[in-house]
């Protein structure tokens, strides 16, 4: 939690206080080594070149001081934290640090009564984790924020589209950071092995360059995560002892894909398994299937999307599909995991080869617009239930014509007062019978009367 501090011109609560206050090789030695290696500068920050290459919007707002609220919207350990220190240094403004899972609307009211007090400190409030602040907490901070009062820079894991209030939104610039290349952090992690001020020099570390680069592939983009791990293999071992591969074995068995369940990886990735499915490239949705099982994802969740798929995708093309998938979502029930990722697999694999047609999709969709649109069709005479003698005097069912009586069931009677095409038969897979099948009824009702 954040602690006003009304003497100074800048407060970095409990992270790394301006590079100025900082004496040469006085970095405490207990922080963590992600934490003592944050950047100084702008220049310092590893990767997000789309945001920070020089001309671009940020380092122009800068360099000027005259921007307003920033939002940082990106994965952990791509630097969300960092740049909004760099920013606070840079511009020399109070920085105030406030974890939104630990904050409350009393700290809020405080650290902005402080602001208003200072208004010539220029006054930056970081709130970190901001989707987690409520709707009353984000709209305590409207304001001051409109007014000035102080500048806020939130970071999110998470869509701000969903999770930060509209008002708050409309007054800031969003910025999506990206996880970091794997070349960024092994460039970082390199530099923090022999950088004897804030890194692990003084204990003489070596490491081959495909040793970091193995090491930045298993953090999935995430530096802080790297250096954390870096620390530990290094703490690990005898001074001046070479990091090898085979330390990074135990790392590599305990680790675990970005997957946050019911968050944004959630639905990006189930996103990108529907469409490599729709799609028919089985290798994408066998990679996509392999990480939500690895991330966690209930099985069953996955399965309900298969049966989906079936129908809305598949459809006639394979009416094998549908079957298929509402059993391997029931086999998920019984059997559970591990062995139920077979079944998962398996239904996958034969969404994403089966042949394609939205045909039933189409076709439902445009019977909801003609419904919408045009007046209600009354069910023709003929074909209204005949049951008591209310109606059998009404004369509902006179004129049915049974189409057993008929060749191929082909009457000729027409079941809209008012014909409709609704469903156009595509050409993929047993749907290619289905559009010769209706092509010769309809030659067979052109020969039918028409009752």
């Amino acid at each position: 939690m954040a602690r006003p501090a009304d003497d100074q011109t800048s407060f970095f609560g409990d992270e790394a206080p301006p590079a100025a206050e900082v004496p040469s090789g006085q970095v405490p030695a207990n922080r963590p080594l992600a934490a003592r290696m944050r950047p100084r500068r702008l220049g310092e920050i590893a990767g997000q070149r789309h945001i920070l290459k020089e001309g671009n919007l940020l380092p122009r707002l800068i360099a000027s001081n005259r921007f307003g609220s920033l939002l940082f919207y990106g994965p952990p350990g791509c630097g969300k934290t960092s740049l909004a220190e760099v920013i606070a240094r840079e511009t020399k403004s109070r920085f105030v640090r406030v974890n939104a899972v630990m904050s409350n609307v009393a700290e809020l009211r405080e650290i902005l009564a402080s602001a208003r007090r200072q208004p010539v400190a220029g006054t930056i409030l970081f709130i970190d984790e901001l989707h987690r602040f409520n709707k009353s907490q984000q709209d305590l901070l409207l304001p001051d924020v409109e007014e000035g009062t102080v500048r806020l820079i939130g970071a999110t894991t998470h869509n701000p589209g969903f999770y930060v209030n509209p008002p708050l939104l409309s007054r800031s610039h969003l910025f999506r950071l990206e996880p970091l290349a794997t070349d960024e952090v092994a460039g970082v992690l390199r530099q923090a092995l022999t950088d004897e001020e804030r890194g692990l020099g003084t204990r003489g570390h070596t490491a081959e360059d495909k040793v970091l680069t193995a090491l930045a592939v298993l953090c999935d983009g995430d530096l802080r995560r790297a250096l954390n791990a870096l620390e530990v293999i290094a703490l690990s071992l005898p001074e001046r002892a070479a990091i090898t591969e085979q330390e990074l074995e135990l790392f590599a068995r305990e680790r675990r894909i970005r997957y946050d369940s019911d968050e944004d990886e959630h639905y990006d990735t189930i996103s990108a398994f529907i469409k490599s499915c729709r799609g028919s490239d089985p290798d994408a949705a066998m990679y996509w299937l392999a990480k939500m099982l690895a991330g966690g994802e209930d099985p069953r969740f996955i399965a309900r999307r298969l049966v989906i798929l079936a129908s809305e995708d598949v459809g006639l093309a394979d009416p094998q599909a549908l079957p298929l998938t509402v059993a391997a979502h029931h086999a998920c029930d019984f059997i559970g995991l591990p062995e139920a990722e077979l079944t998962l697999g398996h239904a996958t694999l034969y969404i994403a080869t089966a042949p394609k047609s939205n045909s039933a999709t189409l076709a439902l969709a445009e019977a909801h617009r003609v419904l919408k649109e045009q007046p209600v069709q009354p069910v023709p005479l003929p074909l209204r239930d005949k049951s008591g003698a209310a109606s059998k005097q009404a004369g509902h069912g006179k004129g049915y014509l049974y189409a057993h009586d008929f060749p191929e069931n082909i009457s000729g009677q027409a079941y809209l007062e008012k014909p409709l095409t609704l469903y156009t038969p595509k050409t993929a897979g047993w749907e290619a019978k289905i559009a010769d099948r209706l092509a010769r009824w309809q030659a067979l009702r052109a020969k039918e009367p028409k009752l």
